[in-house]
């Protein structure tokens, strides 16, 4: 019996060390966002742990910053670095700020992508934006055109001033504006992709501008409170709120009707995307760089232009034909 119980024990012992060995092997890949707390990145991480689970030897490290800032994003990276993850997918409060501690952690051995909203090329592997910044840039000014037949003014609210994405698409908004005669953007305003202040940021586009036909949100955040500043004020049908957002924070500001329709990349397909990149990045199995083509799994693959920088997909509109549809899903 004690030749059995020591058998059993080393036994025991070696199976022990090979889950700790497997897990030990585990590929670490850090969902870093812009800040915690926003539907839009929760919906990410939830695509993240989607492809984490397909791949089978992924933990996902969903974290971020508790607000919108460059320090608060170094801080987390910083100790992602010291954690030794193996990835770091980030999506930017700031494109430069970030760029000396991302090249620490790649100098580390850490691959580091940006996704959404990007990093400097000197600070990351590739970037993925969620559709072309061209598209994305011409659908806001569109959605807005669409419910303005005879044209007038509008005003965008943004995030941050330092935001990368929203500032790439505002300026693509505007390359775009010849191309619908009588609309008119009379400002740019911020709210720092918080609720309150974009609010406050909205009511301020009503109160300086009487003749606002419609609000540009390219924010989750901002749509969704400047939606809810034009309701309150009774604005309903006078001035249009669209941009992009997310159905289900939206689905009733478009029922009210204080949103005729809006757009956006679905999330979860991002975080997914996200990963699958990171993943094979770590792997070996693809190299950022221009020209290549790198595999998102049931996204299909993302190919990269000379600066590194790739599209996962185009934008879907969302109206009251089919916020019902989605708006349980994210």
């Amino acid at each position: 019996m004690g030749i059995l119980k020591k058998a059993l024990a080393t036994a025991a012992v070696a199976t022990a060390l090979m889950v700790n060995a497997a897990a030990a092997e585990n590929v670490k890949i850090a969902i870093v966002v812009k800040a915690l707390g926003i539907g839009f990145f929760e919906a990410a991480a939830k695509g993240a742990e989607e492809a984490a689970a397909e791949l089978g030897d992924v933990e996902i490290i969903y974290t971020g910053p508790t607000d919108t800032t460059a320090e608060g994003q170094i801080e987390v990276v910083n100790s992602l670095i010291a954690q030794g993850v193996n990835a770091i997918a980030i999506s930017a409060n700031d494109k430069d700020a970030l760029v000396p501690t991302l090249q620490k952690a790649m100098e580390r051995g850490i691959t580091v992508i940006s996704w959404d909203s990007g990093v400097a090329p000197e600070g990351r592997q590739m970037h993925l934006n969620p559709s072309s910044n061209a598209l994305i840039g011409n659908t806001i000014i569109k959605l807005a055109a669409d419910n303005m037949p005879d044209g007038g003014e509008v005003a965008i609210l943004s995030a941050s001033a330092t935001a990368t994405n929203q500032n790439i698409w505002i300026e693509e908004a505007k390359k775009v504006l010849p191309n619908y005669p009588g609309i008119t953007l009379v400002d740019v305003v911020y709210g720092d992709d918080l609720a309150d202040k974009s609010y406050r940021e909205a009511q301020g586009l009503i109160a300086k501008y009487p003749n606002l036909k419609a609000i540009i949100a390219p924010t989750t955040v901002g749509i969704l409170a400047a939606s809810q500043a034009v309701a309150d004020a009774g604005l309903i049908g006078k001035v249009n709120v669209t941009g992009l957002g997310l159905p289900s924070e939206m689905a009733g500001a478009v029922e009210s009707g204080a949103t005729v329709s809006f757009a956006i990349w679905n999330p979860i397909d991002l975080g997914y995307a996200a990963t699958m990149i990171s993943y094979n990045l770590i792997k070996g199995n693809a190299t950022a760089a221009p020209d290549a083509e790198i595999s998102m799994g049931r996204m299909g693959s993302v190919k990269l232009d000379a600066m590194n920088e790739g599209a996962m997909s185009d934008p879907f509109t969302y109206d009251a034909s089919n916020i019902a549809d989605f708006k349980s899903i994210f």
